[in-house]
């Protein structure tokens, strides 16, 4: 087969252990690190000293990232590679021929490299999956705290639309602090419209709680309020760090069913640079929201969407659930027309391509759209 590279370096990536195959023409060498700063350092150096050309490595948990991050100060060309796409023969599996066969494979330049962005933006998709990491965690305490007025015979959120809202956060407090209240006192706690449903809200405060539950319950309120002020800090983390991004995420943020938030993931996860993705096609399928191939016999068969990149699918699919309401928009016509024939699902998931097509096209113009 044809050689591509004539020196090259394979490795193998575990918590505590790093297996190096470098191959040299006719010869090839093995060695073993650790996985600390300085042993990575200390392999960086080594591979520079006999002119490596390239490095590859299996995306093994997060466990390559410090091996990227020293490659990339170094200056030494390196991918990653998805381990299914190099998958050895089964019974022959040791740390040692998992090197040899990644450095065997890459020698003749039959691995495929995944799409490793740059240091900026992987620190900016840190945050940005951390800050959903954080709403998806205040929406399960808000779960918990509804499951736990229901056990105390609190009725609230059947009259309210919010649970955590300012009216009811007020009721709640009260009621924890084990007090009776009067219809005057509950028209000084509560807000706005809420003056309307007041022959409602008596009766569905009215409920049967233990000292148990009030403790558990104040747990949970202040648990609440604890996640609400990190979100606040990774917004204004992000919003510091976004800077240099806000045309792009102004452009984005016009399209139906996009908020700024979502605008300021999706800028994240794809970046400002464009020519990695040549058309909308392209970054569907990173994705994972293009439909699979499955033909058999000239018969094609039902094929499941792609896997890719989680964190920006579920941002598309979110964003086209908003946009299909949005009844003035091609979005809920497309989606209209779909469901009839194919279910809500399906049509759902039909104008998220869509929507990413029209997301590539914002920022590749810098215009709105």
């Amino acid at each position: 087969m044809e050689i591509v590279y004539e020196c090259c370096c394979g490795i193998d990536v575990h918590k505590k252990l790093i297996v190096a195959c470098l191959i040299k023409g006719r010869k090839q060498e093995l060695r073993q690190f650790g996985t600390t700063t300085g042993e990575l350092r200390n392999m960086s150096s080594w591979l520079l000293e006999v002119g490596c050309q390239m490095i590859a490595m299996e995306s093994t948990g997060s466990y390559w990232k410090p091996l990227y991050n020293i490659f990339e100060l170094t200056g030494l060309d390196a991918i990653v590679v998805n381990a299914s796409h190099m998958k050895a023969l089964p019974g022959r599996k040791t740390d040692v021929k998992d090197a040899e066969w990644i450095a065997d494979l890459l020698r003749h330049g039959l691995l495929k490299a995944s799409y490793i962005p740059d240091r900026e933006q992987r620190e900016l998709r840190e945050i940005t999956r951390y800050r959903k990491s954080l709403i998806e965690e205040r929406s399960r305490e808000i779960n918990r705290l509804q499951k736990m007025l229901e056990g105390a015979n609190i009725k609230l959120s059947g009259v309210v639309k919010d649970i955590n809202g300012k009216s009811s956060r007020k009721l709640l407090g009260k009621i924890i602090a084990d007090k009776k209240l009067t219809e005057d006192e509950v028209k000084d706690l509560i807000f706005g419209s809420m003056h309307k449903k007041l022959d409602q809200i008596m009766p569905a405060i009215d409920g049967i709680i233990s000292p148990l539950q009030k403790r558990l319950l104040a747990s949970i309120l202040s648990h609440i309020d604890d996640m609400t002020n990190r979100i606040k800090d990774m917004d204004k983390i992000i919003k510091d760090y976004l800077d240099a991004y806000e045309r792009a995420i102004t452009a984005i943020d016009e399209l139906p069913g996009i908020g700024r938030t979502s605008a300021e993931a999706i800028i994240a996860e794809i970046g400002k640079d464009m020519s990695r993705f040549p058309s909308a096609a392209h970054i569907c399928s990173w994705a994972g929201v293009c439909p699979g191939n499955n033909e058999s016999a000239g018969k094609r068969k039902y094929g499941q969407t792609t896997k890719g990149n989680k964190a920006l699918k579920t941002i598309l699919v979110q964003c086209a659930k908003a946009a299909k309401n949005v009844k003035s928009s091609f979005f809920s016509a497309q989606y209209q027309r779909i469901a009839i024939r194919r279910g809500k699902n399906r049509a759902t998931l039909a104008i998220v391509p869509l929507n990413a097509y029209c997301n590539i096209s914002c920022v590749k113009n810098r215009n709105a759209f």
